[in-house]
């Protein structure tokens, strides 16, 4: 594999962990946000989905968004009466938003992110190395 093709994967890889740490943040953001309205449903998780990409010029294989979709799991309902948000019985529903798994999600990519990196700055280290041996 040569230098354009390695920085190209690895930079897909950024882009592709950068968009997931901001979904993950989004959905941290929007842990407590319930219906404006009684009966309707609060915001609902997002997770980013990949897919692996071949290059056919360079033969490297990218990381590629294939979509953000909304998680299916279920709400969970607290029993708040007062609330704007409250069904006849008093029960609000809540986000399906886990904030441990988003901690452990954040993590993962937060990883990735700097593995690319890493790899990015490798290929800067031997190419600088390469033209120091050429002076």
């Amino acid at each position: 594999m040569d230098l354009k093709t390695s920085l190209a994967v690895s930079a897909s890889g950024l882009r592709a962990q950068s968009l997931r740490m901001r979904v993950i943040a989004e959905n941290l953001a929007n842990q407590d946000s319930v219906a404006r309205t009684a009966g309707g449903d609060p915001y609902r998780r997002r997770v980013v989905s990949f897919q692996a990409e071949v290059d056919r010029a360079s033969g490297g294989t990218a990381v590629k968004v294939s979509g953000i979709e909304s998680d299916k799991t279920a709400f969970t309902k607290v029993y708040q009466p007062g609330s704007p948000a409250a069904d006849a019985q008093g029960y609000v529903l809540k986000p399906n938003v886990n904030p441990l798994l988003e901690a452990a999600d954040m993590k993962d990519a937060q990883r990735s992110y700097e593995a690319d990196l890493n790899a990015i700055e490798a290929a800067k280290n031997l190419t600088m190395r390469t033209i120091d041996l050429l002076k």
